[in-house]
């Protein structure tokens, strides 16, 4: 099944290879980022960062940066203090320093800040502040920050050790039971490292405040703007900026990944300088400091456990988890699910009974928590539900598409509910994973391994089938700080025929101006090319809670679609009225009404559009536009099976992937081309981490990898060639049938390589790997196994 393409070329709604709206700009050069925006009198602001990882600040000396030409002013801790802003809140309602007054709690931590009028003065004064540290004992290993005589770390919360919280879901009596009673038990220690949101723009925001008008304008990199305002106020309410005199703009973005919706303190810092000296303040980050001190995605140690019959048949899943989140909990979840969406980890398949737990810890790190491409932990569930997937395979000596097959979710069993409380909205995981195994040849694959192993060669073939869970809200479920889950459309015809559509969402490179363009042009039949799509200024755009999470088609495509369907139908009613025909004598077809069994009796939309304002019923309101805040039934569960096989150097430990075909179902889909671009990037996202990613610390919290020489990404010469394809099961409670995709790819694509390498190394009795798979660590392998 593939989407009815239902609008000519000039229309081009939904289904139709649209070139993206946004790309002249940024194919020109003529992107507008914070960083090119530059206002009069404006300031610079640079940071002061701590060389420990957990220390005392025994005294800041800034005299000598204060004698420079340039420096206009340092701020410390102890001058946010004394108006209340040395703390703020995190967005899972933990507690963050903006600037420590006593202690600083990891490398690279914010400690003082430098305002300048040149940016190269603020850094050279940066230099010639002065701080003396007590170094402290460290905590590195969140293992370690549970020991009873670990050091304390947050003792500003009164607390008494370094627990977070604990969570669990599921049925802990009837997995446990299920677990004795089973043929097979398999078990492994899963750990997937924490890294870096590597967006090509790192953050930063020009805070401007106005103290004639008392109003204050902030620039801003943020994927969220509206909720960002809102949380300025609730920080900064009492010192006089309240919401409304707060405007968030944000303009083109390169790159969010979820990195970008945190809010850090040199937002805060850069806000209260702009204040207090009454003067417009800019704070960008450097790579280095991006890369160090930001928010970190994943860390979580995982535990798990599978029962099964001797056939194959899964019964159980048991899972607990250790989630280090540094030195604060500033993960980007909604309130209500402190370990994000981690309870779709029973994935793609029909198991009846299950428990997880997960536990999460202080340590001497940089915040962690951040939910990098992917809907709040997603991508740790699916590595481990289909790691463990192939370790019972193995153990059993099944194929591990055998295995997918007897287990998975059948599509008559759609809506399902899972055994830890998620209900399914639609799938067809079988025909995913038999149109992959088509598309790369399979069975032919496994004959070619045998001949390969027989001549001593490694080759692997390694296979993920991801359930993703995307589209937060529904708001009876997902907050976040309160703050419902829904998101928006303001939608404006103009006498001319041609629309301005307002959302609560940002772009940070999606294609948002050209996706929503095509779902009103799919309602209404104006042409997408005459649709203007804005975002990112809360003066201006619908209240919304942002993007992130693949939630931007799923609720704010939706309320789109809902917004032009109100728009509709007063513009039935005005056609009604030009033809002199009851409404229910017209039929629909995008762009005109027509009079049913009199086709050439019509009105085009542009007609109905300048009708509205020209000569419109009489008693009717005049004007055409619509607002529609949407709040999904449920969320949306797009999925895909992807196959990977990797060839292994013995000699280096070199793995080479050789082929990767990669089947995604989205539901109906608005734009080919957006879709196999977002699957791309996202493919190379999660061979980022299965291959290359990882942020290291020494014992005393000393970051390895603080630079790109060190944390390697991968540019398109390590790259390999996707092949992309797709199903398509449409969402049958969303109005366009339309699941989201961003993130789809980053989330199935490591355990598929990890399996496919796994796969090749399967003969030497090799279970896991734990990510990411480096050349040494499989020579090392290779030589601890005798294979070379």
């Amino acid at each position: 099944m593939e989407t009815e393409v239902r609008t000519p070329p000039t229309i081009c709604g939904m289904g139709h290879r649209m070139k993206r709206k946004e790309d002249a700009r940024f194919l020109f050069g003529k992107g507008r980022y914070v960083d090119d925006i530059k206002l009069p009198g404006m300031l610079y602001m640079d940071i002061v960062r701590s060389p420990f990882a957990h220390a005392r600040i025994k005294s800041i000396n800034a005299e000598r940066a204060l004698a420079m030409d340039g420096v206009v002013a340092v701020i410390t801790g102890r001058d946010l203090e004394k108006y209340n802003l040395h703390w703020m809140p995190t967005l899972m309602g933990d507690t963050q320093m903006v600037l420590p007054t006593d202690r600083v709690m990891y490398q690279a931590q914010e400690v003082a800040a430098v305002i300048a009028t040149d940016r190269y003065i603020a850094a050279d004064a940066v230099e010639a502040i002065e701080v003396e540290y007590e170094p402290l004992e460290p905590v590195v290993d969140p293992f370690r920050a549970l020991e009873p005589d670990a050091p304390v770390l947050r003792t500003d919360k009164g607390k008494t050790d370094n627990h977070i919280w604990h969570w669990e879901v599921g049925d802990r009596e009837a997995t446990e039971r299920a677990f004795q009673e089973a043929d097979v038990v398999v078990k492994q220690q899963i750990y997937i490292p924490r890294i870096h949101v590597a967006s090509i723009e790192t953050c930063g925001c020009i805070a401007d405040y106005n103290p004639v008008e008392g109003k204050l304008t902030v620039y801003m990199t943020t994927q969220a703007p509206h909720v960002v305002r809102t949380a300025l106020a609730l920080v900064a309410g009492h010192v006089g900026l309240s919401e409304e005199k707060i405007r968030v703009i944000s303009p083109d973005i390169g790159g969010g990944f979820g990195g970008k919706v945190p809010i850090y303190p040199g937002y805060v810092i850069a806000i209260a300088a702009s204040v207090l000296l009454g003067k417009p303040v800019k704070w960008i980050e450097d790579r280095s400091e991006n890369l160090q001190a930001d928010s970190f995605a994943r860390d979580y140690h995982i535990t798990a456990e599978l029962a099964a019959t001797k056939d194959g048949k899964i019964t159980a899943l048991r899972i607990k988890t250790l989630a280090d989140h540094g030195y604060t909990d500033a993960a980007a979840n909604p309130s209500k699910f402190p370990a994000g969406l981690f309870s779709i980890c029973t994935g793609s398949y029909d198991i009846k009974h299950a428990f997880v737990e997960v536990d999460a810890v202080y340590t001497n790190k940089p915040p962690g928590g951040v939910a990098y491409r992917c809907s709040f932990r997603v991508t740790e569930a699916v590595h481990a539900i289909e790691r463990m997937v192939d370790v019972l395979a193995q153990k059993l000596g099944m194929d591990p598409a055998e295995l997918r097959f007897k287990n998975f979710i059948q599509p008559d069993q759609f809506p399902y509910k899972s055994a830890l409380g998620w209900e399914y909205d639609s799938g067809n995981y079988p025909a995913a994973l038999r149109k992959a195994m088509d598309l790369i040849g399979y069975e032919e694959l496994r004959r070619e391994q045998a001949e390969r192993r027989a001549r001593g060669e490694l080759m692997g073939i390694g296979i993920s089938s991801f359930t993703e869970i995307v589209g937060a809200g529904p708001s009876r479920h997902f907050d976040i700080l309160g703050i419902k889950m829904f998101d928006s459309c303001e939608l404006r015809i103009h006498p001319t025929g041609k629309a301005i559509a307002r959302f609560g969402t940002k772009s940070q490179g999606q294609g948002h101006e050209t996706t929503y363009a095509q779902i009103i042009a799919e309602e209404l039949g104006i042409p997408a090319a005459h649709v203007q799509v804005e975002e990112g200024d809360t003066d201006t755009a619908p209240y919304g809670l942002g993007t992130y999470a693949s939630r931007s088609t799923p609720t704010a495509g939706a309320a789109a679609a809902m917004a032009a369907r109100k728009v509709r139908e007063k513009a039935r009613k005005i056609a009604a009225y030009l033809l002199e025909v009851s409404e229910e004598d017209l039929e629909w077809e995008p762009g005109v009404f027509r009079v049913k069994g009199a086709p050439d009796k019509s009105v085009t939309i542009q007609e109905i559009a300048f009708a509205a304002y020209t000569n419109h019923p009489p008693g009717m309101e005049a004007g055409l536009e619509a607002v529609h805040y949407y709040d999904p039934p449920n969320l949306t569960f797009p999925f895909g099976s992807y196959i990977c096989v990797v060839d292994i150097d013995k000699g280096t430990g070199q793995v080479k992937i050789r082929r990767f075909v990669a089947v995604d179902d989205c539901g109906h889909v608005i734009n080919p081309m957006i879709v196999e671009g977002q699957i791309h990037g996202g493919l190379t996202m999660g061979f980022a981490p299965a291959m290359m990613e990882e942020l290291v610390y020494d014992e005393e919290g000393n970051i390895l990898t603080g630079s790109f020489m060190d944390y390697l990404l991968p540019t398109a010469v390590e790259t390999p060639r996707w092949e992309t394809a797709r199903t398509v099961t449409p969402s049958p409670h969303h109005p366009l049938g339309a699941k989201g995709v961003g993130e789809s790819a980053t989330v199935g694509a490591p355990a598929a390589i990890v399996n496919a390498v796994v796969d090749a190394l399967s003969p030497y009795g090799v279970t896991h790997i734990d990510i990411p798979i480096t050349p040494y660590k499989v020579w090392k392998i290779l030589h601890e196994k005798g294979v070379v």
